[in-house]
């Protein structure tokens, strides 16, 4: 990113998600912003060697450090996008190096801390008051106050808790205990949220910088357009098709909405699409990038370290639903065009998608190893250290590579790829020598000076886009800090399992309703963790397995940036489709359909993610998955007719009425249903058929 590009520029800058997320906008084009800049680079740097155990740093020292670059970078940084007065930018800065303190007495104190554990002095005391007052403020600052209130509330429950009357009580604790519990340890900010950001997560995030400075958001655009664009409805299949490629390495709905939205947004509304089906199509595709593989969210992340599960476990549960996430984004897409009678672009203007993959196959590489890795049993440190060092090969060779005669540029590529290889057997240290050589040979020619400056400005761009994820991951510490110290999700777990004994259904409803209501104004991330932590171990006494029980949450903690009235992505898409965004979120609710069904499908079936199939022989492993991946895709398809209103024609309303029975009956998992669901879909089958049949011979 350049660093002279002026915030006006972008369409996005409006605070129109209800809160200021700085990973979307450039940074300012002062000396203020050159010295952010290159903050931004240090943080990068510093998690970078960390990743790579060239600085080997205890567990404890990594988290503050890493909360402490969050604060000195998002503190001044926003209130400089913001553009405030300059009592606001003294107060950030004091904000943000106070923030940076406090890591640098962690880290001098770490070891007298853990000796003194459970006496605290007052200046430890003090220093933990500071650190909660500025997670807390940083989350105000950078995603508005939705998830700082709730925070505030679950802390002052530590504090008051033991004055409210019946089940709601606890048995007190003091002053000194919160404060111990909340800002030292691994209870609290640095608990494990914090720890996945400041690996896995912040690694991912590089990785993706790195590939969308490599040109990879041009590939899936042009590969996307030249697949899809001349199809029914083919603007916005490109939409949905590049979403979900973005997906794959960025892992962000939010920011996949601003990424691609001001290329998608405006192209689906030339070809005659309304403003608010356009963004409607955008959010939900983007927001579909959360659960699919390989990357997936951050959340994905935090959940195989809550779960203590590896990785590979969450994207085997994830991959089904997420390729039935895209199935009905496709679906209600091609109805819709359908409805509307919106053809597709002409091939004449659409790129070729075999010259696109031969100019940019290589940046498809670093995708093949990153999920080789994951899906070998390797961790995601591990698969995305060698994934980023491996991207940075290809961009940094790139320049030398097209110095070269075509058999010299060969040899070169065959050169550079079993140095890669050679990691495995001689460690970090021959990537390290290598890249130093390719760093010391790019600044020889002036292409190779300009790709130098491109790493550096992905580097400041991973630095930055961190930040709402990592603010997130320190204050929600706070709420499972309370969860812990006072036992309160075992009062809510209570609660759900007495709704379960009787109705399981209904104790799915009440945590998909929260999931909704705790999404109004916080993101994915903390609402997963929050909610997770409160309704996962009771869905699990219930009988969900534990995997699909914390999907459940992941999913309608995305659905909830869907939903009105707040619905984030979707006022993120807004000023791209100059149209109010509770528009926009009620066409995204339709259009995900899918996000709503398959968790509910998932609980009933667990085979629909990949669980519970342990002891039983391959053939039947494949019939139940596949009986099961039908009938979702089934169920999908007849919701999708229904909400449209649309099958080769328009159908009235007891057409659609019986298209949402087909559905339900499809997706409700109880005896004779499914046979009843695939009787009545069959009979309307026929029933269109002899009715489409009739109508065209009248015509005739």
């Amino acid at each position: 990113m350049n660093i002279n590009q002026n915030i006006s520029d972008n369409p996005a800058d409006k605070d129109s998600a209800g809160f200021y997320d700085p990973s979307t906008q450039s940074f300012p084009t002062s000396l203020e912003g050159k010295v952010l800049f290159y903050i931004a680079i240090a943080f990068s740097v510093f998690q970078v060697i960390t990743a790579a155990h060239l600085l080997d740093l205890p567990s404890q020292i990594l988290r503050a450090v890493h909360v402490g670059f969050l604060g000195l970078l998002g503190f001044p940084l926003v209130c400089a996008l913001k553009k405030q007065n300059s009592l606001f930018k003294i107060l950030s800065w004091g904000a943000g190096i106070l923030s940076l303190v406090i890591a640098i007495y962690q880290t001098i104190e770490y070891t007298p801390l853990i000796t003194r554990y459970g006496d605290l002095l007052p200046t430890d005391i003090f220093f933990g008051v500071i650190a909660l007052i500025l997670v807390l403020s940083a989350a105000w600052i950078v995603m508005g106050y939705a998830l700082t209130l709730i925070a505030s509330i679950f802390l002052s429950y530590c504090f008051f808790g033991k004055y409210l009357p019946g089940i709601f009580q606890h048995r007190g604790y003091d002053f000194r205990q919160i404060i111990e519990h909340m800002s030292y340890g691994t209870e609290g900010i640095y608990g494990i949220p914090i720890y996945v950001s400041c690996t896995f997560v912040f690694l991912f995030i590089l990785f993706g910088s790195f590939l969308e400075r490599a040109g990879m958001i041009k590939l899936f655009n042009d590969v996307a357009l030249g697949l899809f664009g001349h199809t029914r409805g083919g603007p916005a299949q490109v939409c949905v098709a590049s979403s979900a490629l973005m997906g794959t390495i960025s892992g962000s709905g939010i920011a996949n909405v601003v990424t691609s939205g001001q290329f998608t947004i405006p192209l689906m509304k030339k070809y005659g699409y309304s403003p608010a089906f356009a963004g409607g199509v955008e959010a939900t595709s983007s927001m579909g990038g959360q659960i699919m593989p390989p990357v997936m969210g951050a959340v994905a992340f935090i959940m195989a370290e809550t779960l203590g599960v590896k990785y590979f476990e969450i994207v085997k549960a994830a991959i089904i639903p997420a390729i039935l996430y895209y199935v009905s984004c496709w679906w209600m897409v091609y109805l819709e065009a359908g409805k509307r009678n919106l053809l597709g672009m002409s091939k004449d203007e659409l790129p070729s998608v075999i010259k696109a993959l031969k100019k940019g196959w290589y940046l498809i590489l670093p995708l093949v190893v990153l999920v080789y890795l994951l899906f070998s049993g390797y961790t995601p440190l591990y698969a995305g250290t060698i994934g980023l060092a491996f991207i940075v090969f290809l961009i940094l060779g790139a320049p030398i590579a097209g110095t070269l005669s075509k058999y010299k540029r060969v040899m070169f590529w065959v050169l550079l790829g079993l140095v890669s290889a050679s990691f495995f057997e001689m460690g970090i240290k021959v990537i390290v020598i290598s890249i130093s050589v390719l760093v010391a040979i790019n600044f020889v020619f002036k292409g190779g000076r300009e790709t130098l400056l491109s790493c550096r400005d992905a580097l400041a761009e991973g630095g930055k886009a961190s930040l709402p994820v990592g603010v997130a991951c320190a204050v929600v510490g706070i709420v499972i800090g309370t969860l812990t110290l006072t036992g309160a999700a075992n009062t809510f777990g209570q609660f759900v399992i007495k709704v379960g004994e009787n109705s399981l259904f209904l104790s799915l409803l009440l945590t998909m309703v929260i999931c909704l209501i705790l999404g109004m104004g916080i993101p994915t991330i903390p609402n997963y963790i929050i909610t997770s932590a409160i309704a996962g171990p009771a869905l699990l006494k219930l009988g969900v397995p534990l995997i699909i029980s914390h999907m459940f949450v992941f999913y309608f903690g995305i659905m909830a940036d869907l939903t009105p009235p707040v619905a984030l992505a979707c006022f993120a898409a807004a000023p791209f489709a100059k149209e109010s965004g509770f528009k926009i979120s009620l066409e995204a609710v339709k259009l995900a359909v899918a996000g709503f069904v398959v968790p509910f499908m998932a609980v009933y079936s667990p085979e629909l993610m990949l669980q519970g199939l342990a002891n039983k022989d391959i053939s039947t492993i494949v019939i139940s998955v596949s009986y099961i991946c039908i009938k979702a895709v089934i169920a999908i398809l007849f919701l999708g007719i229904a909400a449209v209103g649309y099958m080769n024609a328009r159908l009235n309303i007891f057409e659609r009425i019986f298209c949402m029975a087909v559905a339900i009956l499809l997706i409700v998992a109880i005896p004779l249903t499914d046979e009843l669901g695939f009787a009545l879909m069959f009979l309307f089958i026929i029933y269109r058929w002899f009715k489409f049949r009739n109508n065209n011979s009248i015509s005739a």
